[in-house]
């Protein structure tokens, strides 16, 4: 039922009482809230409320209440606020409001670019919607392309957002004459390359495969070789191969201490291909973190920490060479020191330099003479154009999932 408070034929409590009764069950909806304010002002005075009995008022409250479809609560509230100020008024929305700028569709397409690059950092995803929008010229990032990279973690808990994303063995140490103990300085010339190995678990007293991750340290272009096992008969195939697929020439192969390096064989491989060896310092942790750090980021972040089978290491080696290798050197956001000198004097390293490593090895003065042969600047320059970073994260994670689906089915049978 509903009503526009035209309530003149009840002028005394009597009638109030004699409404309560006839209207028991009935529900009554009020107009508008200036509309109704305005009534309770006009009740509250017409029956005389702050003169009445305590019993009388609960009468008028119940008529207001079922009248205006107040809470009880609410009524009280307003009644208070007659008795002290006079007059129910109608209170002005004092809050800043901001006009939204960022609409659920770019939320939405924040949350595929997450999915597609496993949840980088602020600035990472950041420049990445910068270079589909400008170098891809992908109309749908138009806005993002400007965002801020604090904004984006302010986005990512929006409830869009969150309906639409996803989500070792140490080594002994040795005393061996192989490789100079000392940290290698590349003086921003390219080719220094760190190394570490990653285990993908045990089962059963059964190794797993092993991951190969080789990082050059100016540029970030980031190798990875999965093998059997770390035995020289497994390892030289893989090493020799991850060599060869970088771009710039090979300077320096930078390990820490564990024997899989640190041997005869690695040591004279790359006394023939004229690269030097070095190795970690005892209690300096910092000489091989950038790769340490980077088996979080890209194998563990690929293929989990889950055990998988040694015999299955060909097959995601042709993955890591096929699709994983490629996406990283041409689509994959990497932060770059810049140093900084404070007021006291004191170098800082700063990390505002996002690039892909391809973007950072072409910026390299005369980067000609650093390229292996047979690379040229302008073919890098063709296949880092050919495929969007978008495109290419979600091509890699396709091929992840149907070669984890191959794996999964080949050992159920």
């Amino acid at each position: 039922m509903t009503i526009n408070m035209n309530d003149t034929n009840i002028t005394s409590l009597a009638h109030l009482k004699e409404f309560a009764k006839l209207s028991h069950g009935a529900q009554f909806t009020k107009t508008n809230q200036e509309g109704a304010y305005s009534w309770i002002n006009q009740a509250l005075g017409k029956f005389r409320y702050f003169r009445e009995t305590k019993k009388n008022r609960s009468i008028v409250k119940g008529y207001i209440s079922t009248m205006t479809g107040y809470s009880n609560t609410q009524v009280d509230r307003l009644i208070h606020e007659k008795k002290k100020c006079g007059k129910i008024r109608v209170k002005e929305r004092t809050q800043n409001t901001f006009t939204r700028f960022y609409t659920l569709e770019d939320i939405a397409l924040l949350a595929e670019v997450d999915n597609a690059e496993c949840r980088r950092t602020g600035k990472a995803v950041k420049k990445t919607c910068g270079d589909m929008y400008h170098i891809y010229h992908d109309m749908r990032f138009e806005r993002l392309a400007h965002i801020s990279s604090s904004h984006i973690y302010n986005l990512r808990e929006k409830e869009v957002y969150k309906t639409t994303s996803l989500t070792y063995t140490s080594t002994q140490a040795t005393s061996r004459d192989i490789g100079v103990r000392t940290k290698p300085l590349p003086c921003g010339k390219p080719g220094f390359i760190r190394v570490d190995s990653v285990h993908q678990g045990d089962q059963d007293k059964e190794k797993g495969v092993y991951h190969i991750n080789l990082v050059d340290e100016v540029t970030q272009e980031e190798v990875i070789a999965t093998a059997e096992g770390i035995s020289e008969y497994f390892l030289m195939p893989a090493l020799l191969m991850a060599l060869s697929q970088f771009r710039v020439k090979i300077i320096n192969f930078h390990s820490d201490n564990g024997s899989e390096y640190i041997n005869k064989r690695v040591s004279s491989m790359l006394s023939k291909m004229l690269i030097e060896q070095t190795k970690s310092r005892a209690r300096k942790t910092n000489d091989n973190a950038l790769v340490e750090s980077k088996n979080y980021a890209i194998p563990r972040k690929q293929y989990g920490y889950a055990h998988i089978p040694k015999k299955y290491a060909s097959l995601i080696q042709e993955h890591n060479i096929k699709y994983l290798n490629p996406y990283i050197f041409f689509h994959r956001q990497c932060a770059y020191a810049d140093d900084v000198i404070d007021e006291r004097g004191k170098i800082k390293k700063v990390y505002n330099t996002y690039m892909t490593p391809c973007e950072r090895l072409l910026s390299i003065t005369n980067v000609e003479i650093y390229l292996q042969d047979g690379v040229r600047v302008e073919s890098l320059q063709k296949e880092y154009l050919q495929v969007s970073h978008l495109q290419a994260a979600k091509e890699l994670q396709q091929e992840k999932k149907k070669l984890f689906a191959k794996i999964h089915k080949d050992m159920l049978q």
